[in-house]
């Protein structure tokens, strides 16, 4: 039986194929990072593009780990959603997910306000020089291309949701909570964290 995976094989995958198609057309043999990873990633946002833009970048790639954010849900933030004062922001789901208020961490915080300061006025959270709303193609793009060679495998921005999922399935947070804190309509959509969080068989060897 011949391989499918291209990684065995051989085989070069396709540039610019769906990042939906999994490890058989991209490369990866997962769809999530592992926090350690995600580290990696947070500090190369740092230092990858103008320097103009990288605090406005590691904080897209911040936000969208710590709350699930789909890249289209990144790019319509708005200041509206987010009350630094209380340390909470409204993340408006879409694909029919549920909406929900989640907490800020102080780091999120100050990047926050960070951002806030050094921004053109906008109504939009994510702007570029001119204050106009980055779009979900530039945002796609900032992440693609600052993962390139930086794990030995390609980095897509929906990566950044499932990494929040798994990252809370491996803390021990019960399913029914996870579905909430994403967004899930469907309980089955969030299973799929549990069933891989290494979790579950903690203990069991003493």
């Amino acid at each position: 039986m011949v391989s499918r995976n291209p990684q065995a094989s051989g085989e070069i995958p396709q540039k610019g194929t769906s990042p939906n198609k999994g490890y058989e057309a991209t490369g990866r043999t997962r769809e999530h990072l592992t926090p350690n990873e995600m580290d990696k990633l947070l500090e190369a946002v740092k230092k990858f593009g103008r320097e103009s833009c990288r605090h406005r970048n590691h904080t897209i790639v911040l936000m969208m780990y710590r709350h699930g954010l789909r890249v289209a849900e990144a790019a319509s933030l708005r200041w509206s959603d987010v009350s630094l004062e209380d340390g909470s922001i409204y993340v408006r789901r879409l694909k029919g997910s549920k909406d929900s208020t989640h907490p800020l961490q102080g780091d999120e915080i100050r990047a926050l306000r960070r951002l806030q300061r050094e921004s053109k006025p906008s109504p939009y959270l994510f702007v570029d020089s001119k204050g106009t709303p980055l779009k979900e193609t530039a945002i796609a793009t900032m992440i693609k291309r600052t993962g390139d060679g930086l794990l030995g495998f390609p980095i897509h921005s929906h990566m950044m949701r499932h990494s929040c999922g798994h990252y809370l399935a491996s803390k021990g947070i019960d399913t029914r909570t996870i579905q909430d804190y994403l967004g899930h309509s469907n309980i089955m959509h969030t299973v799929r964290y549990t069933q891989l969080s290494a979790n579950k068989f903690r203990n069991l060897w003493g």
